[in-house]
């Protein structure tokens, strides 16, 4: 099997190298559930993640909650046939419970050790492996397991080496210290995008700690593509999550869109996709170890997968920043 290789970077102090960019696999749990995606063919999702890694991305990030379920099955068959030199790194997380009798309804944010320990076991089996090589908490619970509780959890499991390495995604700097004062908190997963900025507190953060960052989302969802309308955002199936989404609708949407239009010329000077320099921008904050980018077929692969090597100069940063002040669009500081 032919497969092209992209440089790579230290994930914070865990001993993993990375590429810059990783496929998320989200989408690939398809609908039916409180947030999918809409509808999104299994076949497709496995030539998506495969043609991610023969293009040289190294590894892929799940969840046992995108699609109940679903994506860690689809994941694993996705890479049943690779060698073991060719695999690429398999993250995943904890966090979430769901009754299977009421799909629709929102999943519980929960993380008592028991639950935490449960979901890995479940995650073993469905993802086919003996390991996970980043496991991480998906949000703050909701069940009131105290912090210091499931991070030392998730701290013996990387000691027992059931998992190489242990993160947090969606929590805050106060959070982050109190996780730190415990045990060493490996990496973060927040949400990063030149739309939605709020989170360079973390990852400068992060930066000061070791800590790897992988952000999720650098094209907002689509919205940074430049392939989205406001045409597009009304004709949105009612069973994806962006048809109840601010960003997605009125005010926002035009300004999200109109900062997307700022990106074309940046992109045109560099021969890329409008999607693969917004990615890209969240790559050159300091302390981003990678993006985590999300794709329904091998042709979107292809439309992203150059972030993995962009590096934006100083004017391309000026003009985003620019951008983003005119446009108004999103929230948090402007530049890296």
């Amino acid at each position: 099997m032919s497969k092209t290789t992209f440089p790579t970077v230290p994930l914070g102090r865990t001993g993993l190298d990375i590429t810059r960019v990783g496929f998320g696999a989200w989408a690939a749990g398809g609908g039916g559930w409180a947030f999918g995606w809409g509808p999104q063919d299994d076949d497709s999702s496995i030539a998506a993640m495969r043609h991610a890694v023969e293009s040289g991305v190294n590894w892929l990030d799940t969840a046992p909650v995108y699609g109940l379920g679903h994506s860690e099955e689809v994941v694993a068959r996705a890479l049943a046939d690779f060698a073991p030199a060719d695999r690429p790194l398999v993250f995943t997380k904890a966090g979430f419970s769901w009754d299977p009798a009421d799909r629709r309804s929102s999943p519980a944010r929960v993380a008592s050790p028991t639950e935490i320990r449960r979901e890995l076991e479940d995650s073993l089996r469905r993802l086919r492996v003996e390991r996970i090589d980043l496991y991480q908490l998906h949000w703050p619970p909701e069940d009131g397991t105290a912090l210091e509780v499931y991070w030392a959890t998730f701290a013996d499991l990387r000691t027992e080496g059931k998992v190489r390495a242990v993160g947090l995604s969606n929590h805050d700097v106060a959070q982050l210290e109190a996780a730190e004062a415990i045990a060493h908190v490996d990496t973060l997963q927040p949400p990063f995008s030149a739309i939605r900025r709020e989170s360079a507190e973390e990852i400068a953060w992060c930066a000061a700690h070791g800590t790897g960052v992988i952000v999720y989302s650098p094209m907002q969802a689509g919205l940074l593509t430049g392939a989205f309308s406001v045409e597009r955002a009304r004709a949105i199936d009612p069973d994806d999550w962006r048809s109840r989404d601010e960003d997605f609708t009125g005010d926002a949407l035009e300004r999200n869109l109109a900062l997307t239009e700022s990106l074309v010329p940046i992109a045109d000077r560099h021969g890329v996709s409008t999607g693969a320099v917004a990615i890209a921008w969240t790559l050159a904050w300091s302390g981003v170890s990678g993006a985590i980018v999300g794709a329904r077929s091998p042709e979107q692969v292809d439309g992203w997968v150059a972030a993995a090597e962009l590096e934006l100069t100083a004017a391309d940063l000026d003009q985003i920043a620019d951008a983003v002040v005119r446009t108004g669009a999103g929230a948090g500081p402007n530049r890296p």
